[in-house]
């Protein structure tokens, strides 16, 4: 965090950077500030800074109530409609404490004290005119699709009981999120899944609240070309080894598509300080969470999920900010789902806004021994993260994948052994086409794993049979 605080002085006040004195209390344009981010491109908020770049601080006895206030009020309709919940980081520079407010873009035209606020690089301003209000209106039905309101769209179209559900993580994941105590109604209006369109008059729920919560039928009607193909294809690349095809809502896609991951890729467990976690996870909720919440839905080009034997790679269908490959150094962060991507954020399935792909890059090297990474930004959107965790020298695998072997294996019994234990039934045969090794000494491996009593064999010996742990 202090390298992104040096980067923000460094590069100073505009459009997506403002600096603010809050020695004991928020400023009375800070929410002015928090609007015209919401309007327009999204941006940071750097409490405790002078416009000058003078660090000032925050008085270390405010900061937490300065924090809450932020939270509440952000969430407060009478302060900001909507509302947009905005979380501050309180963080330490140069022995003071600041505050780091990032305001994501929003797909809705947002008022601070019955006021409208935009952004450029001089500042914040007030949009007073019909023209300019009209303009700012037409730029973000254009942009979000999300917005699409469906006004025959009901509760009894959601699947029983996901409401519930997904507020239920949300209060475990955070247990004094301000949402926690709204009712379903406030709930909806709140987290804009339910709005009105100014222009128009209609209201009703959003596609925001069609994709989180619908039924399949429902979303199909809505959306027919909607579906997310998972597909494994490493034996078979002409077709298949394994497939599913997903089209149920977001929710539930999420968990469907991190199954799939955990059925056909391996884990590899790692310390990160004294906390062990699984790289598996982190890599792929970010990639999993990135197609869901920024894909364009109106689009009806199909999105992938597809397991090849050296890669992982995802396409979708894009609204592109900028074009070309991004890094994790260089790329701003853009949501194309704003609504999406902060109900998967509450919910705790997703990182702050820009985090995902640092993550993948930070991981990916532990994971696979490659940071050989795509993340390809153009009118489809492509990733590719790399695998090859059977290429790993030996004690990298040993003792580490679910910490069970302890060591005790070599490289290739251990690629074996983890192969058969997400592949149970396989035959010596493919287990040689699929990790690309000898058929004599897959052979060789098998038999001193059925010595160690790690697997054992079923079937007819004639034929040879298939394994299992």
């Amino acid at each position: 965090m202090n390298a992104n605080i040096q980067q923000l002085l460094e590069q100073g006040e505009g459009i997506s950077v403002e600096f603010k004195k809050a020695t004991r209390q928020l400023p009375d344009n800070f929410f002015d500030s928090v609007c015209a981010f919401l309007n327009r491109n999204g941006g940071t908020i750097l409490l405790g800074v002078s416009d000058d770049k003078t660090i000032e601080g925050v008085n270390p006895n405010s900061v937490e109530m300065l924090c809450k206030n932020i939270a509440n009020l952000s969430n407060n309709q009478q302060k900001l409609f909507p509302s947009f919940l905005i979380e501050p980081k309180i963080v330490g520079y140069e022995g003071k404490m600041l505050i780091h407010v990032f305001v994501p873009i929003s797909s809705q035209v947002h008022r601070c004290n019955g006021k409208v606020f935009d952004r450029s690089a001089d500042g914040d301003f007030e949009i007073r005119t019909d023209a300019q209000l009209k303009n700012l209106y037409t730029r973000k039905n254009l942009l979000y699709s999300e917005n699409t309101i469906y006004p025959f769209l009901f509760e009894s179209d959601f699947v029983p009981g996901i409401v519930e559900r997904i507020r239920k993580i949300i209060k475990i994941n955070r247990a004094n999120h301000p949402w926690n105590e709204l009712s379903n109604e406030e709930f909806y209006r709140t987290a804009g899944l339910y709005r009105k369109d100014f222009s128009s008059g209609i209201e009703g729920f959003t596609m925001t609240a069609l994709l989180m919560f619908g039924k399949d039928e429902t979303i199909q009607s809505a959306i027919p070309h909607y579906k997310i193909d998972a597909i494994l294809r490493k034996v078979d690349l002409d077709r298949y080894d394994d497939r599913e095809n997903i089209r149920c809502n977001l929710f539930e896609a999420y968990d469907k598509l991190m199954n799939f991951v955990a059925k056909h890729l391996p884990d590899k467990f790692y310390l990160e300080g004294d906390q062990r976690i699984s790289l598996r996870e982190k890599i792929f909720r970010e990639i999993i969470a990135n197609m869901l919440i920024h894909r364009e839905y109106t689009n009806a080009f199909p999105s992938t999920f597809i397991i090849y034997k050296d890669r992982v790679e995802t396409k979708n269908a894009n609204k592109p900010h900028v074009y070309g490959q991004l890094f994790p150094s260089t790329f701003q962060s853009f949501p194309k789902n704003p609504n999406i991507a902060q109900l998967f954020t509450q919910m705790g399935r997703s990182e702050e806004l820009g985090t995902g792909i640092r993550n993948v890059y930070k991981y990916s090297k532990a994971y696979s021994g490659s940071d050989k990474i795509v993340f390809s930004e153009e009118d489809v959107f492509i990733s590719k993260v790399p695998l090859g965790y059977h290429n790993l020298k030996n004690g990298e695998l040993n003792g580490e994948l679910n910490g069970e072997l302890n060591g005790e294996l070599n490289t290739g019994q251990t690629s074996v052994y983890q192969y058969i234990k997400k592949h149970e039934g396989m035959n010596a045969s493919l287990l040689s086409k699929e990790l690309e090794m000898p058929f004599s000494t897959v052979d060789k491996h098998i038999r001193i794993l059925i010595k160690k009593n790690l697997i054992e064999r079923r079937g007819s010996k004639k034929t040879g049979g298939y394994f299992v742990i």
